[in-house]
């Protein structure tokens, strides 16, 4: 070799090995420095009840097959017991932040007329994950802020395509109208945009001003959801060679139930049996989409619902073995439907009626992302990740109380079931009860039982009592956020 003299040196045989292992951690440190962290595909149904799929006991029970999802539960972990909040946006609230939402003054649905959703001192999974590096993007209902200042990308997310509040104001403007099937209220007494602004569809990007699409109206309602998987897709593509986060809150299967015109009639079993089909065929193009990038083997997905059934006529859902409706304590409006796939990591086929809560995906997905939860608050959530993985067969949670707005009407431990107010519909008024009910929830899946509490099983009452109290006392060291709260926002010390 030119320029260079080779010395040949003799080695003690001790050194062998010292080497042979040096060798070793450099051949395996380029492999490990090219692992990343993985993608995260979040798809949200709004208001899909527990027996609606297929895989759930839905499907063609209700009028159309949904193969595309059944085959991703095939794929991966499905529960049984996953648990959410009883309305959209405390729900929503509750997967940004890992919080129980009594704690971010997001406990119910807003109605107008002051402050909405987040306040900016909430620290969300995007805005966490974001940090990491990731590059975040959501669609479709955010329903956690309706002012611009509170908007996604002001929220973690680098982009959003979708609505503020909810879809039923797609309704607004149809009800003045005099030729439809509909009892018409009458442009005099009918809605009036100066009374109360429309909907509006927006698309934003970081550090941009959002720009308004157009109006939701029913007829724009019918095609959001190939919007919402438009964008989605897309963002998927774009991203495919980087880490990312996809939030994509679809707006089925959330009244008014209305397929897009290219699904309408296509089941022949009504609308809503199209609209399942819409749903099935709009998740499987999400799928696809992940698979044509060539980074399924690196991406997790999750697919959820936010609630239970619809409880408004007449677009009913279903809630399979459960009683209720969402807006309840009921286990309809608690337990819904749940699939995580995660290839080569997710036990495939893996089936478990273990409690998770909602609040669990935030420290999950960040421990996923390489990101720390804030350590200056409460956080609610439990590191499930292990679970997932199949590395242990219990959930890291044994129960949790479940509020309705800021009513504290059940707690759930293991298999138990302990209601404090009694309300079965959305549209029922809660009664306080006078004495706890206690249900055990493999024996009585539609909680109708009565008087339970004196025949033996009072004892219930002690683990449930335990969380109460902890979580009251939690309460009063950090007090929680008032709804309708603005910015800027900074706990009482």
């Amino acid at each position: 070799m030119k320029g260079y003299k080779i010395v040949k040196r003799k080695f003690s045989t001790a050194v062998w090995p010292l080497l042979a292992a040096a060798a070793i951690l450099c051949a395996v440190a380029p492999a490990k420095a090219q692992e990343k962290q993985p993608n995260i595909v979040f798809m949200l149904m709004d208001n899909l009840g527990y027996g609606e799929l297929g895989v759930y006991g839905g499907g063609i029970l209700r009028g159309a097959p949904t193969p595309r999802i059944d085959k991703l539960a095939s794929e991966g972990m499905r529960l049984l017991n996953f648990n959410v909040e009883a309305q959209c946006t405390p729900t929503r609230s509750a997967l940004m932040t890992g919080r129980f939402p009594i704690r971010s003054g997001t406990y119910k649905v807003p109605l107008g007329g002051i402050p909405d959703g987040l306040t900016l001192w909430e620290v969300t999974i995007a805005e966490l994950l974001s940090a990491r590096g990731y590059a975040t993007g959501t669609w479709g209902k955010w329903h956690l802020g309706s002012a611009e200042a509170r908007f996604p990308t002001h929220q973690g997310f680098d982009e959003w395509y979708g609505i503020p509040r909810t879809y039923d104001e797609a309704m607004w403007p149809s009800l003045n109208e005099t030729n439809s099937m509909w009892p018409s209220v009458g442009n005099k007494q009918g809605w009036n945009a100066n009374v109360a602004p429309p909907e509006y569809i927006y698309e934003a990007h970081k550090g941009e001003n959002a720009r308004q699409v157009a109006q939701l109206n029913v007829d724009r309602r019918r095609t959001m959801e190939a919007e919402i998987t438009s964008h989605a897709v897309d963002f998927i593509k774009r991203n495919a060679n980087a880490t990312f986060f996809a939030y994509v809150a679809f707006s089925l299967v959330h009244f008014p139930t209305l397929p897009n015109p290219e699904f309408a009639g296509k089941t022949g079993n009504g609308d809503w049996a199209d609209c399942l089909a819409e749903m099935d065929y709009r998740a499987g193009q999400i799928l696809d989409a992940i698979k044509e990038a060539g980074i399924e083997e690196n991406t997790i997905v999750i697919f959820a619902s936010d609630n239970g059934p619809e409880a408004t006529h007449p677009w009913e859902g279903d809630s399979g073995p459960w009683r209720g409706t969402y807006f309840t304590a009921m286990e309809a409006a608690l337990r819904a439907p749940f699939i995580i796939r995660w290839p080569g990591k997710v036990p495939a086929g893996a089936v478990s009626n273990e409690i998770v809560h909602i609040v669990d995906l935030y420290p999950t997905l960040a421990r996923v992302g390489g990101a720390e939860v804030p350590k200056d608050r409460p956080i609610d959530g439990v590191d499930q990740l292990d679970f997932f993985l199949g590395k242990h067969e219990h959930s890291n949670r044994e129960g949790f109380p479940a509020y309705v707005a800021d009513r504290l009407s059940a707690v759930k431990w293991r298999n138990w079931k302990v209601h404090f107010i009694w309300q079965e519909n959305m549209y029922d008024p809660p009664l306080t009860l006078p004495l706890p009910k206690v249900i055990n929830l493999l024996t009585d899946l539609k909680e109708k039982r009565d008087g339970e509490l004196y025949q033996g099983i009072s004892w219930v009452v002690a683990p449930v009592t335990k969380i109460v109290a902890e979580f009251l006392e939690s309460l009063e060291k950090y007090p929680p956020i008032k709804l309708g709260t603005p910015d800027p926002y900074s706990p009482p010390r």
